[in-house]
């Protein structure tokens, strides 16, 4: 069964010290998930993050890490995730540089090594997807292109199902392209406002969570859901709350 998260860059604004992070974390807990995402808070040792993690009962199952220590740190890194009892170190975003036809081919060349080095160390590395690896460069997907460049075991992927429906991607198609690569995905929803779309709680917006949900349990391999809100309207503990409340109604925890 997989099991619910919450990613905590939903309450990036009040994760910053270690005080906040005890109080987010304690209603984090008291939400009823089990699970967290650590990713932008402040600058907390590993081993505190982890004590405070332990004191409400709440599991380190995935990060977002900086890319750059990612690549020049990746011992300390590593051990970073061992001290937090968490498997799998992941890079939020592409960065900058990455993002372009002539340089996309250097992020495989740079990351590989560190990918390897994590993986020899019984972790793995993931990447997660907005909607710019939806563009084409030389008429394939830069996310193909990703693919092709690394072993499953060297790179997974954190499927976003909100920023692939914002690239125009079909988000079961994608897990199923995706199968064996999908140990965590981020569960969002997109609504509408006007002419915009907008982020919103778990089975309150558009997409097709049943179906998703379903592709998952039907293919295995994804061992967490971790709810994502990067803007709310509204607070977001409230809605990480909304998010766990809709999806426990099918069956979720």
């Amino acid at each position: 069964m997989m099991e619910l998260g919450a990613q905590l860059f939903t309450l990036r604004e009040y994760t910053q010290t270690e005080e906040d992070l005890d109080y987010s974390l304690g209603r984090v807990a008291g939400m009823g998930y089990k699970t967290v995402q650590i990713s932008a808070i402040g600058p907390i040792p590993a081993k505190r993050v982890r004590a405070l993690c332990d004191k409400h009962g709440l599991r380190i199952v995935v990060t977002h890490t900086d890319p750059m220590r990612i690549l020049r740190e990746t011992e300390a890194v590593i051990e970073e995730h061992d001290t937090m009892g968490c498997r799998y170190i992941g890079i939020g975003m592409m960065p900058p540089k990455y993002r372009s036809p002539e340089w996309l081919w250097h992020f495989a060349e740079d990351y590989k090594k560190p990918a390897q080095k994590i993986a020899a160390a019984g972790k793995r590395l993931l990447y997660h997807n907005h909607n710019l690896e939806f563009q084409k460069f030389g008429g394939k997907l830069v996310l193909e292109t990703l693919l092709e460049s690394f072993a499953p075991e060297e790179l997974g992927i954190i499927l976003d199902t909100y920023w692939v429906q914002m690239g125009g991607g079909d988000v079961c198609a994608w897990l199923e392209k995706l199968e064996g690569r999908l140990p965590c995905v981020h569960l969002k929803d997109m609504a509408v406002r006007g002419m915009e779309p907008i982020m919103a709680p778990v089975m309150e917006g558009n997409l097709d969570f049943p179906k998703i949900l379903g592709t998952l349990e039907r293919q295995g391999g994804t061992e967490y859901l971790l709810v994502e809100q990067d803007i709310c309207d509204g607070s977001p503990f409230d809605c990480l709350q909304a998010s766990y409340c809709n999806l426990h109604t099918l069956g979720y925890a």
